[in-house]
């Protein structure tokens, strides 16, 4: 059964942003679900529908339907994982394309959220709910490449205030379409939600947050560019939508790249390769790499070929 709350708006909460409010005012609920919920129409002011950055009128009548949480049973499975480093604090690992990082509507089983239990057992952060242990961020499903996991609370803590402050290394290897004139750029456009797919994120000044990219050119490989992505921000599907925007889509993108690509790919070829932060509990700073799949070493072994 879903919940429905109703709040009416004190004098000294004009002018607030509605998100913000609601986070403050209904406990246990972040901020991020609270938006969610009024993505998907659960929370109307007068009985209208708003957006997260309305801002609220004393007197205002806030109603917010919240539906009965999905019951998932998350349970560990024997799946090989590849762990560039360990130790009694945390882990990176490297993900393969394809795979989910948690369980979610559609994805319950064979995520990496699966294999690292049965790989830490209860030995992972729980700060991010039973969903999501030890996760501190994440790659798309068919993004392949490093990823930081907490297996303490603590660890966890000092690896997400990393995040916050946009202090880690994070570089990827992009193969993208076109070539470019200059070397190197960076990108600085802000990303949110589109207006009409909802599942797909895109540059708008609307409801949107800061992204930032940096990029350089490696390579230029006829009418494709491969190239170095360094993320200055961590936003949903950030360099691919920053990439496609730029008229530069990822090869192998279904979902922002070209409708016929010249390679039969199960996914875009974008590979999180870097990933460098200072060690939460050792204070001692730490970087890590991985190589190329070999599906994504055939295609550039294919364009250097020809070149």
């Amino acid at each position: 059964m879903s919940e429905t709350k109703f709040i009416t708006v004190a004098e000294d909460e004009a002018g607030m942003r509605i998100d913000k409010l609601l986070s403050s005012r209904i406990g246990g609920m972040t901020r991020s679900h609270i938006q969610k919920l009024i993505d998907d129409g659960r929370v109307t002011v007068s009985d209208k529908a708003v957006k997260a950055n309305y801002k609220v009128k004393y007197g205002d009548a806030i109603s917010i339907t919240i539906p009965e949480p999905t019951k998932i049973d998350v349970r560990p499975e024997d799946i090989p994982l590849d762990i560039v480093y360990e130790d009694r604090y945390m882990l990176v690992v490297n993900k393969p394309q394809g795979m989910v990082v948690h369980p979610a509507p559609g994805s319950y089983d064979k995520t990496l959220v699966n294999a690292l239990l049965h790989h830490c057992g209860t030995e992972l952060s729980g700060i991010n709910g039973v969903l999501r242990p030890g996760i501190l961020h994440r790659i798309d499903k068919d993004t392949s490449g490093l990823l930081l996991v907490a297996k303490c609370d603590a660890a966890h803590t000092g690896l997400a205030e990393q995040i916050k402050e946009h202090s880690l290394t994070r570089a990827y290897l992009a193969l993208v379409h076109g070539g470019f004139s200059e070397d190197s750029g960076t990108i600085d456009l802000p990303i949110g939600r589109h207006s009409a797919d909802r599942k797909k994120m895109t540059v708008t000044y609307e409801n949107c947050r800061n992204a930032v990219t940096h990029y350089r050119v490696l390579e230029r490989l006829g009418k494709y560019s491969f190239i170095e992505c360094v993320l200055e921000t961590g936003r949903t599907h950030q360099i691919r939508v920053h990439m496609s925007h730029m008229g530069h889509p990822i090869v192998g993108d279904k979902t922002y790249g070209v409708k016929k690509e010249e390679f039969s790919l199960s996914g875009q070829l974008l590979h999180a390769y870097k990933i460098g932060f200072i060690h939460p509990i050792y204070k001692e700073y730490m970087e890590f790499s991985s190589e190329l799949p070999p599906y994504y070493k055939k295609v550039l072994y294919i364009l250097r070929e020809k070149c």
